[in-house]
Parts: structure tokens; C-alpha cells; sequence
């Protein structure tokens, strides 16, 4: 019994303790988990610090961490303006032991203006980065690509340039990849198509030049390819066609031609094809695909029937065929689209009634047939589809009445009907959601409705050119845009909404009253009301005859603008908000100067003539197309229509400047003979809805016009002539030439004054000859905006004096050169100057901002270049570094920059001393040319020349150093010396007397003969280059560095060259004016410094060795930069 009592005693012992073995397990488990709980996860630390370089990076300058872990947060914690559609969105992966990772980083829309951050390799997990709708610079890293996880990049709508990043086959996990709404350019590298994992490719909206690399076929699972708006060439490639998952095409005004391969619309998963402004496309498609929901065939030259199998595409949501020649009648059969959402067979030729089978549509969201050739009344049946929210009817053929069940719509909210007849009362608006109003000439008769007044949501508000009457009450708010011109109307203009000055109000040809003492307001148009006409000739009086007058009126969306003499009113918004156009492509060089500009209105255009004397006139009315390009296959079917009013009266109906002239780019005049009473003359073009409105972009429509001359027909044959014997002449030109500043208008102004005296005036009268299109500077501004000049602001010096860096009252900083006004030169030159460098806007040229002409000072004021010159760059004495992309980014920025000048500017001219100290880098490292004080205007007469010749050695073609011809070919050497030095990082001029290759090409021509070409690239790559790329702009260099002139390329040639346009010329050794027979002192002087001149170049040629005379060497030249500057006297006519 005892050992039965031990053994439970023992057992007892032995629960207990496994009991409590089990408790203390369990409670240790337990708090092992309340302090899991306790303790989120949280950001790896070393996340946590490349998020801080991340920002500093994108240019975010505030970011705090503080607030809490960014994974928690689910954002970053910035202080930028946040606009909207904004995000900001950082998503984590937390299975990580208690850490989590960034997976997904998200930016959009924050303003962001620095560049992308190479540091997002320190997010070893990250797998989607999208920062669109920023400011970011550069280009994709190419650290990128060492990340494992990455497979979305989405970099649209940024500043992003240069080429694509060769290395892209290493981002071997990348399924989508969007770059569109940027700056690249360049060829696609064939590297792309080992992208086998591709889904997205978006690659819109940029630069990108040559044909599709025939690579691109491997991406057989690409879903989505988009390359509109780009500079491509060559024909749709019919690889497209093999992409079995390929579901949306996006081919808009992408450069390539026609036609569209058959295979594309077998694709069973084709979806979305959207198609616009190619050529080569003759015949409809033929879709065999059922999956289409989406076709746009827009501005292909198409016409003829659309085929009848499109009637029965069974999920056809959209279809888009306008601005093509379709014609005959809409079928019956398309009331079978009944998925059909938006329907635009604008701009053709269709004709007949509307088909009642159109019933059906009911899910129609979006309807236009404006500019066609229907007939028969507007059909009821519209009113019946309950989810359309667009209508466009503008000069459709159509008759009124507009249907009253139409406004009962409520999704209704853009409603536009021009040019019709049959609609007499105002229509019962009892829709709320309405936003755009137009109801333009089509017979309106009554009073407005008040609640027309107060509709919610009205911002565009068009009721011109009908016959409206009685009095528009005072209004506490109108809509942003309101057009009530061409009516009876009356009312107050000093009251209510007319003192508003958030809306554009159009009152011309009305009734309304203008309080006196009530000042102008440049938002209301008041042409022709009732006061400015009975006041017009009292407010404004006459001054004497003048010869030419330019329109320099800021014009927008009603505007009303007048002078002594003259007036413009303009009616109607475009949505590219530009009023004044200049050409899409080179004018032919004998086409008048006011033909580089012309003055477009959305809707209506009137320029008046006021003082004149009353009698017969002749006018003429200057016309040129200039927007529409006969050589762009996308442009060519561009039809701009309007109707010309003058004296009240319709004089040309449907008038087609292209088809009058027979083309783009050429002249056409328009002669009337009218009668002058009241001493009013008026001009008016109308757009009366026809035409196209999307060519070669939207807004491209309405009247333009260059000039109009007009002179009393008593005068002598030939507008212009003197005042006869017994009548007054009034030779009177309208010059549409744009924002010209007040310098400009001040010399118009005096140019019939007596002549001026002195060196100020005598600058000032050869700044209006040269048409100065700069601001004019104030001494009192550039004092303060250089500190008075400080020393400390001094950039460089130049033979015409110093260059200063500024800073505007606005912060605008700038690069002020202060001409000496002891130069021999100096007037003359200023005058050069500015009447060359004014006139040229493009991306890699140094801008001119103005000129001050005060204190016998001549100063010029360009914009500021923050990286200095590209010589400094290169010479190894500057903080920056220049990799691989970035010179080619230069290198091509330069040539283009030549060819514009050479042959894209209005005035052909070569430049002269294309070097590296006139290459200067802005903060994102594009080139720009500066230098152009010696440019001259290119005269293909005279290519030998009388003159200075200001030039530095090593850059000086040998036909203009021996015997001072020159043609563009001397700037194409010039840039081939340039191009070695940039792929070099060598100075042309840094070679010892004692070298055996004195000159950096002789170098190249030696290293090529062996087959070491390659060797001259600059060693601090480090091998880190396009080896493609390099080799090109070699042999680029080497071509355009032959002796002679002729086998150099044009600048044109060049460009495409680089760009891997075009092939190469063959290279051979050529060494040219500094090859082996040449010596260095047979071109300069006794020493590098250039302190003495001796030997001449021929027996006719000095040579005198000085600093440079060209004055527009912003910054401190290249140390070893030698300038020749030759007086050469060439009388034989043998040379």
C-alpha cells in the first residue's frame, strides 16, 4: 500500500511538472507574439537612407521621415505643390522577417525637376517605378538594369533626351516600358528586341528617327505598341503581324507610310488601331478580325465607300474615319454598330440624308459629322440616344430646326451647330450639365433667355453672327468664353460681368454702350459696338499717311486692338491657344518677309483701316499657306476654308488658300475695288465650320492672313505710288509679323522723321533696319542686374569688350556682353548682330533675349549657360564630366544647330568659327551655338569674298584659311574638328611642335590607315561607350574634314549620319590643310600667344595673331586657342 501511495505521489509529481513545463511554454509563446504585435514591421534601414538620396535627386528638397515609416505612411512625406491627378504611393512587401521592402515606387504629377535617381538600385526589390508628368532631365540609368525585380518603367511627360540607353537588353524582366511625351531622339537600338518579356511598349510623342529595327519581331508578347508623334521613316513593318497578343496599335503621325500590312487585322487579339496622318494608304483595310472595338483611320488619304463589312463589326466601340475623301451615302447598315460609342465622320465628302437606321445607336456618347455635304433637317432621332454627350453639326449640310428633345439630354455637355438655316427661336435648354454652347450663324431671332445666364457648368457660350436682339441685363458672372458678336444686342459694358476679368466677352458688331471714363479692358472685344463706332474717328485721330505698318497685337480669344491708323478684331478660342502662326517648313527664299508670319482666328477675323480719305480703293489681300506642308505626307491633305467679307459684303466664298495657289508655300493676292465711306475700310474672314480642324494638329483651322495693301485707285499703276496731281494716295500695308516689342513700333513710328544725328541715333536707325524682334533693355536694369558690373560677375573677355552674368528682378538669369565702344568694329558689328541672332529660335542655339543701346553703350543680353562652355568641359579643368550619351547628346545637338542655321532659318547664313569655346552647355547638357557676331547673310553669288576673315586655326577649313572662299562647307569642317574632339576629349590644338601629329585629325587619318581607329576615343570613358556610336562620329568627323569641299556632306547629310539615317560615305585618308605637308607655323605666328605676326598664308595674305574679335565668347576662351584674323584682298577674278 505504501509503495502504491509512492508511485501516485510520483506520478502526480510528474503531471505537475509537465503541467507547468507546458504553461511557461505556452506564456513564453504568447508573449513572444503580443511582442510581434507590439512590434510592426518596419522599412529596412538601409531603405530608409536611399529614399533621403532618391529625393535629392528627383529634386524633391524637402522630405520628411519623420512623420512616420514610408511604408506605413504609404507615401512620402514631401512639400511640393501637389497638382491634380497627383500621387504619391510607395508599396511594401513586410513578409520579410519582420522588414519590409519598397516594391513599388509612384510619383506622378509633383512637379519634380530633378533627375532620374541611379540610387533606386538601393531598392533591391523594387519593381515598378512610374514618375510621369514631372521635370525630370537626363536619361534611364543604366544601374537600372542590375535590378532583379524591375519590370515596369514609366517615365512619361518628362524632359528626358538624347538616345535610348544601348545597354536596354539587360533590363531582361522589363514588361513595360512607357518613355512617350519626352525628348528622345535617335534611332531605337536593335538591343530592344531582346526585351522578350514586353507587354507595353509606349514610345510616343519624341524624336525618334530611321526605321523600326527589324528586332522588334522577337517581342511576340507584346500586348500594347504605341509610336505616334515621332520622326520615323520606311513603311508599317509587317512584323506587327506576327505579335500574337497584340491588342491595341497606336500609329499617329508616327512618320512611317503605308500601307498597313494585311496581317495586322488577322491578329484574333486586335482590339485598338488607331491610325492618322500617313501616306501610301489607297484602299480601305481589310478586317478579318471580330475583336476590333476600336478603329481610327484618320487623315490616310482614304476614300471612296467605306466598305460594307464594317457595318458589321459586332464590337465596334469607336470609329473615327475623318479628314480623308470618303463620299456617297451612309448606308443603312450602320445602324448594326449598335455598341457603337463615338462616331466621327467629320471632314469628308458624304452626302444624302442622314439614315433613320442611326435609331439604333443608342449607346452613341459621342456624334460628329461636321464639314460634309447632308441634306434634309436635323433628325429628331438624336434626341433619343440618353447617354450622348457630344454633338458637332458644324457646316454639316444640315437644315434646322434642332430637335427640343436634343437639349432634354441630360449627359448632354458639348453641343456645336454653325452654319445652317431653319433654326429661327431659341431652343428650350433644359439640360443642366451643358459646359460648351455654340450656336453660331444658323438664324437665331429674339431676345437670349435669361437662364442661359445660369447654367451651372456653361464655360463656352457662342451665339455670334444671328439676329439676337434686346438688352443683356447686367450679369453678376458670363461664361469663360462668350461670343455675342454679330447680333442687335445692347446692353452695359461698365457693369456686372463685363468688370470680370476671369472671361473673354466678344461684343463686336452689337449694340452695347461703353461708358466714358470706363478704361479699355483687353478681355472684351467692343469693335464696331455702338460707341466705338460713333466715336471711333474722335478717339483715334489721323495721322499722316504711312507707308508700312506691322501688326504686333497680343491676340486671344477676343480680342480688339487698333492703333492710328489701323485695327484687328478677333473672334474665337483656339485650343492651342496660338493666334499667330509662322512657317511649318523653309520658305523659298524670294518670298517676301511678311510672309514668314500670318495672324490666324478660330472663327472670325477682321482687320479695319480708319482715317482714309472716301473714295475708290484697290486692296489686296496677301495670302500663304504655311501651316499645312506639301512635303509632309501627314500635312498634305490639310484644307483650311473660310469665307472673305469686305465692306460688309461676301466677296469669296469657300476660300482655299492651297488650292488657290496651287500648293503650299506660295503666294496668293486677292484684288478687290471697293468704295470708302465714313473713311472706314473692313476686311473680314469667316470660318464657316468647313475645312479640316486637326491638321498637321488641332487647332489648325480659321482664317490666316500675311498682309493686306491697299492704295487709293486714283494713284499711278502699282500699289505704293506717290499722290497724284489732284488725289491723295494711301499706300498702306498690314504686315503680320508678330510680337514685335516697342523698339520695333517706335521705329515705324519715326521712320517718315526728319534723319537722326549723332552715334546713339545712328544706332537706333540700324536697329530698325535690321527689324529688331528683341526686348529692349534699360542701362538701369542690366546695372542692376550685374551688381553694377561687379568684377565678381564677370563670366569672360572678348575683343569687344566683357561678359557679365546677371540676375532680372524676375530671376531670370542672364549673360550681359558689354561691347567696347572704342571697337573699330563695334556699332557695325551690334547691328550684324542682333539683326541676325534675333530673328532664330531653336534648341541649340544661344538665345538673344535684347539689347541695350544707352550711355554710348552697346550691350547684348542672351540667356545664361550654367555648364559653361563645352572646351572647358572638355579640357579636364571642370567639376563636370561628360559620359558617353551626353556627347552624343552634344554632338548631334551641334549639327543640328548648324543646319538650321544653314538651312532651316529664314535667312540662310554661315557662321564662320564653329569651335568648342562657342559650344556652350546648359543644365541639362544641351549644346547650344553661340558666336554669331562674324555670321553673315549666305549669298550664293559670292562665295569669294572681300572681307575679314576672323577664324580660329584648327578649325579653319583650308579653302577659307588659303584662299577666303566661303560656302557652308567651311562650318561642316569646322564641325568635323569639333566631333573628334568630343569623342577624343582632345584639343585639336594641343599638340606639340615636335609631335608627329601636330593635328588631332592627321592622328585619326594615321590611326585609321591601321586599322587603330577606335584607339582615339577619350580613355576617361573607361571603355563605357556605344561602340556604334563612336565609331560613327569618327567617321563623321573624317568625312567632314576632307580638303576638299565638295566631298564634305551637307550639314543635313550630317545630322542624319549621326543619327544612323543614312550611311557613311566612304572614308578616306585625306589629311587636307593640316595634313603631312603642312607645318603649324605656316599658319600662325612666332609663338602660342600670339603676341607677334609674321608669315602670310599666300604672297597676298597678313596674318596678325590677337584675341578673339568675334565679342560673343561668353566664357573664358580654351587656353591653347589660336584666332586668325586675316585682312584678305582677293581682286583676280581667277580665284
Amino acid at each position: 500500500m505504501q509503495r502504491i501511495a509512492i508511485n501516485k505521489i510520483l506520478h502526480m509529481s510528474i503531471v505537475f511538472s509537465s503541467f507547468i513545463l507546458f504553461f511557461t511554454i505556452t506564456t513564453s509563446f504568447l508573449a513572444v507574439q503580443r511582442t510581434s504585435a507590439a512590434s510592426p514591421a518596419l522599412l529596412h534601414p538601409d531603405e530608409l537612407k536611399a529614399l533621403e538620396e532618391i529625393a535629392s535627386t528627383l529634386g524633391i528638397t524637402k522630405l520628411n521621415l519623420g512623420y512616420g515609416d514610408p511604408c506605413k505612411l504609404k507615401n512620402l512625406k514631401i512639400d511640393v505643390a501637389q497638382d491634380p491627378g497627383s500621387e504619391n504611393v510607395i508599396a511594401c512587401d513586410c513578409s520579410f522577417n519582420n522588414t519590409c521592402h519598397i516594391t513599388e515606387l509612384k510619383l506622378k504629377t509633383l512637379s519634380l525637376t530633378g533627375k532620374l535617381p541611379p540610387e533606386l538600385v538601393k531598392l533591391p526589390h523594387l519593381r515598378s517605378i512610374s514618375v510621369v508628368r514631372n521635370y525630370l532631365s537626363g536619361t534611364i540609368p543604366m544601374e537600372w538594369a542590375s535590378m532583379p525585380y524591375l519590370t515596369s518603367i514609366l517615365v512619361g511627360a518628362n524632359n528626358l533626351s538624347g538616345p535610348l540607353p544601348a545597354g536596354l537588353q539587360n533590363f531582361k524582366n522589363l514588361t513595360e516600358l512607357a518613355v512617350e511625351a519626352n525628348q528622345f531622339s535617335g534611332l531605337i537600338p536593335d538591343e530592344i528586341g531582346n526585351l522578350t518579356s514586353l507587354i507595353r511598349l509606349n514610345l510616343g510623342s519624341n524624336q525618334f528617327t530611321g526605321t523600326l529595327p527589324t528586332t522588334l519581331a522577337r517581342l511576340v508578347n507584346l500586348e500594347d505598341f504605341r509610336i505616334s508623334d515621332n520622326k520615323f521613316n520606311g513603311i508599317i513593318p509587317s512584323f506587327i503581324g506576327d505579335w500574337p497578343q497584340l491588342e491595341k496599335i497606336y500609329l499617329y503621325a508616327s512618320g512611317l507610310k503605308g500601307p498597313i500590312p494585311d496581317s495586322i487585322f488577322c491578329l484574333k487579339s486586335l482590339r485598338d488601331l488607331r491610325v492618322s496622318d500617313i501616306a501610301g494608304i489607297e484602299s480601305f483595310p481589310n478586317i478579318s478580325s471580330k475583336s476590333v472595338m476600336t478603329l481610327i483611320l484618320r487623315n490616310v488619304s482614304l476614300s471612296g465607300q467605306i466598305p460594307s463589312y464594317v457595318w458589321y463589326m459586332p464590337h465596334l466601340k469607336t470609329l473615327a474615319v475623318e479628314a480623308n475623301q470618303f463620299s456617297g451615302l451612309i448606308p443603312d447598315e450602320i445602324g448594326n454598330l449598335t455598341s457603337l460609342i463615338r462616331l466621327n465622320l467629320g471632314s469628308n465628302q458624304f452626302t444624302g440624308t442622314l439614315p433613320t437606321t442611326l435609331a439604333r445607336l443608342v449607346n452613341l456618347e459621342d456624334f460628329r459629322i461636321s464639314d460634309n455635304k447632308f441634306n434634309g433637317i436635323i433628325p429628331s432621332f438624336i434626341g433619343d440616344w440618353p447617354q450622348l454627350e457630344k454633338i458637332y453639326l458644324y457646316a454639316s449640310g444640315l437644315k434646322g430646326p434642332i430637335p427640343d428633345s436634343i437639349f432634354c439630354l441630360k449627359s448632354l455637355r458639348d453641343l456645336r451647330v454653325s452654319d445652317i438655316a431653319g433654326i429661327e427661336s431659341f431652343p428650350n435648354i433644359s439640360s443642366k450639365s451643358v459646359m460648351t454652347l455654340i450656336l453660331r450663324n444658323v438664324s437665331l431671332s429674339g431676345q437670349i433667355p435669361s437662364y442661359v445666364w445660369y447654367m451651372p457648368h456653361l464655360k463656352t457660350l457662342d451665339l455670334s453672327f444671328n439676329n439676337l436682339s434686346g438688352e443683356v441685363q447686367s450679369l453678376e458672372k458670363a461664361p469663360e468664353y462668350t461670343y455675342l458678336n454679330g447680333n442687335m444686342l445692347s446692353g452695359n459694358v461698365g457693369s456686372g460681368a463685363f468688370l470680370n476679368n476671369e472671361s473673354y466677352i466678344d461684343l463686336s458688331y452689337t449694340n452695347f454702350s461703353y461708358p466714358s471714363g470706363c478704361p479699355d479692358k483687353s478681355n472684351i472685344n467692343t469693335y464696331r459696338s455702338s460707341y466705338l463706332q460713333k466715336n471711333l474717328t474722335g478717339l483715334l485721330p489721323c495721322a499722316a499717311p504711312i507707308k508700312c505698318s506691322s501688326d504686333n497685337s497680343e491676340t486671344k480669344a477676343a480680342t480688339n486692338h487698333h492703333n492710328e491708323n489701323w485695327g484687328v478684331s478677333s473672334t474665337g478660342y483656339l485650343s492651342n491657344d496660338i493666334y499667330l502662326i509662322t512657317p511649318s517648313f523653309k520658305l523659298s527664299e524670294d518670298s517676301p518677309p511678311f510672309y514668314k508670319s500670318a495672324r490666324q482666328s478660330a472663327q472670325s477675323l477682321v482687320y479695319y483701316a480708319f482715317c482714309l480719305e472716301n473714295g475708290a480703293f484697290n486692296v489686296k489681300l496677301h495670302f500663304m499657306e504655311i501651316q499645312f506642308s506639301d512635303e509632309e505626307p501627314y500635312s498634305r491633305p490639310g484644307r483650311r476654308i473660310f469665307d472673305i467679307y469686305i465692306q460688309g459684303e461676301l466677296f469669296w466664298r469657300d476660300f482655299n488658300i492651297k488650292e488657290e495657289a496651287n500648293g503650299t508655300g506660295k503666294p496668293v493676292v486677292k484684288e478687290a475695288s471697293v468704295n470708302v465711306a465714313n473713311h472706314l475700310l473692313e476686311i473680314r474672314l469667316y470660318w464657316a465650320g468647313k475645312g479640316t480642324t486637326i491638321i498637321p494638329k488641332r487647332g489648325n483651322h480659321g482664317p490666316i492672313i500675311s498682309a493686306i495693301s491697299l492704295c487709293h485707285s486714283s494713284s499711278e499703276p502699282g500699289c505704293g505710288a506717290d499722290k497724284t496731281k489732284h488725289h491723295t494716295s494711301y499706300p498702306l500695308i498690314f504686315g503680320i509679323t508678330g510680337a514685335l516689342l516697342a523698339i520695333t513700333i517706335l521705329a515705324l513710328g519715326l521712320y517718315a522723321q526728319k534723319r537722326f544725328r549723332g552715334d546713339k541715333n545712328k544706332r537706333k536707325r540700324d536697329l530698325r533696319a535690321q527689324g529688331l524682334q528683341t526686348v529692349c533693355f534699360t542701362w538701369r536694369q542690366l546695372e542692376a542686374a550685374t551688381n553694377n558690373f561687379d568684377q565678381a560677375n564677370k563670366l569672360g573677355e572678348g575683343g569687344f569688350g566683357s561678359v557679365f552674368k546677371g540676375e532680372l528682378s524676375d530671376g531670370t538669369i542672364i549673360a550681359v556682353k558689354q561691347l567696347s565702344s572704342k571697337s573699330c568694329q563695334g556699332n557695325r558689328e551690334f547691328v550684324n548682330e542682333i539683326g541676325m541672332i534675333s530673328g532664330l529660335n531653336h534648341p541649340n542655339l544661344v538665345k538673344l533675349y535684347g539689347c541695350c543701346v544707352e550711355k554710348n553703350e552697346l550691350l547684348l543680353v542672351y540667356e545664361y549657360m550654367e555648364n559653361n562652355s563645352l572646351a572647358l568641359a572638355l579640357s579636364g579643368n571642370s567639376s563636370l564630366k561628360l559620359d558617353w550619351a551626353a556627347r552624343q547628346k552634344i554632338c548631334v545637338g551641334i549639327a543640328r544647330g548648324i543646319d538650321f542655321l544653314h538651312h532651316g532659318s529664314m535667312i540662310r547664313m554661315v557662321h564662320r568659327d564653329i569651335k568648342t569655346t562657342n559650344v556652350l552647355l546648359d543644365a541639362d547638357l544641351n549644346a547650344k551655338i553661340s558666336d554669331f557676331g562674324l555670321a553673315r547673310l549666305h549669298e550664293a553669288e559670292h562665295t569669294h569674298i572681300s572681307t575679314k576673315i576672323a577664324r580660329t586655326i584648327g578649325y579653319m577649313a583650308p579653302e577659307y584659311a588659303l584662299y577666303g572662299e566661303l560656302t557652308e562647307k567651311a562650318d561642316v569642317f569646322s564641325f568635323g574638328v569639333v566631333a573628334m574632339e568630343i569623342v577624343s576629349g582632345k584639343s585639336n590644338m594641343k599638340q606639340t611642335e615636335s609631335s608627329d601629329h601636330i593635328w588631332l585629325i592627321n592622328w585619326a587619318l594615321t590611326l585609321q590607315q591601321t586599322g587603330d581607329i577606335m584607339n582615339i576615343i577619350d580613355p576617361v570613358l573607361e571603355g563605357d561607350f556605344n561602340s556604334k556610336e563612336a565609331e560613327r562620329m569618327i567617321k563623321v568627323a573624317l568625312v567632314c574634314t576632307k580638303s576638299s569641299p565638295s566631298l564634305r556632306p551637307t550639314m543635313s547629310e550630317a545630322v542624319q549620319m549621326l543619327e544612323g539615317v543614312i550611311e557613311i560615305t566612304q572614308v578616306l585618308s585625306d589629311p587636307g590643310l593640316y595634313g603631312n605637308d603642312w607645318n603649324i607655323t605656316k599658319l600662325r605666328g612666332t609663338d602660342t600667344h600670339g603676341s607677334s605676326s609674321t608669315s602670310g598664308l599666300t604672297d597676298q595674305t597678313a596674318t596678325t595673331m590677337k584675341s578673339s574679335v568675334s565679342g560673343a565668347d561668353l566664357y573664358p576662351l580654351y587656353p591653347e586657342s589660336m584666332i586668325l584674323n586675316s585682312t584678305v584682298d582677293f581682286s583676280s577674278p581667277s580665284l
